[in-house]
């Protein structure tokens, strides 16, 4: 329990108050034995001393994760062990077994709770930067398409997600269009169409190759640098595919 105490504690900052916080203390008050908000604030209150930057941290983002996480996988309707397997796949991979499980522990009471998308996505949209918010949207398409489609129901969460975190629709068309297999793709994920100039498709790359550089996201740690990097490769293989079937 000591584990769980200090992990989560250490871990937040913005997402230990407003709506997100709110529904923290609500799981941890009743689907945690042994923990109670006070040893939360506690462990934060000391980690502070320990840490000046109490912005968008690891923490944050893998909280935010959690919350959003559990609203796509309810959306459409059951929750799918494939999804919650991609979920915890996912964790392990970015922090270690044992935060995954620690996690996990939250996340197991989070799923029960009905959460509003749209209050949870306003904290965070004042405290995260767009970057963040971009890689936050790729990881719900990934826990999206575990159960290997994207359905249309989860499609439309996701776009609400989007609009309440104020990224715009060739944002999310980009993104989206990296977790589907059309012959248009390539030019959705540059957020150009066919009718695009060499010239035009150049420009395009290079704007996009810009926005989703990992380094724009380094401040939330090495271990969120994955995703980042697979959203990157996303935008290498959409400009080589262009090229190769424009011969240039």
């Amino acid at each position: 329990m000591a584990s769980f105490t200090k992990w989560l504690g250490a871990g937040l900052g913005f997402t230990l108050f407003g709506p997100i916080g709110a529904a923290i203390g609500f799981v941890v008050g009743n689907f945690v034995d042994g923990f109670s908000k006070e040893d939360l604030l506690k462990e934060f209150q000391e980690n502070q001393k320990r840490t000046a930057n109490r912005n968008s941290q690891s923490g944050d983002f893998e909280i935010s994760l959690l919350i959003l996480a559990s609203v796509i996988i309810k959306a459409d309707g059951k929750i799918d062990q494939r999804e919650l397997n991609f979920v915890r796949t996912q964790f392990v991979g970015m922090y270690g077994k044992e935060r995954a499980n620690n996690a996990f522990k939250l996340f197991k009471g989070i799923i029960k709770k009905d959460i509003s998308a749209y209050q949870v996505c306003a904290q965070i949209r004042q405290h995260m930067p767009h970057a963040s918010r971009l890689q936050l949207m790729h990881f719900l398409f990934g826990i999206a398409k575990a159960d290997t489609r994207v359905s249309e129901i989860e499609v439309n969460e996701i776009r609400k997600i989007a609009g309440y975190l104020n990224i715009n629709s060739h944002d999310f068309e980009s993104i989206k269009a990296m977790f589907f297999d059309s012959t248009d793709n390539a030019y959705k994920i540059l957020e150009i169409t066919k009718s695009a100039s060499n010239d035009e498709v150049k420009k395009a790359y290079r704007k996009m190759a810009k926005k989703y550089h990992p380094d724009k996201i380094i401040g939330l740690g090495e271990e969120h640098l994955k995703g980042a990097k697979e959203k990157f490769q996303s935008i290498q293989n959409a400009y080589e595919n262009i090229k190769a079937e424009r011969g240039f």
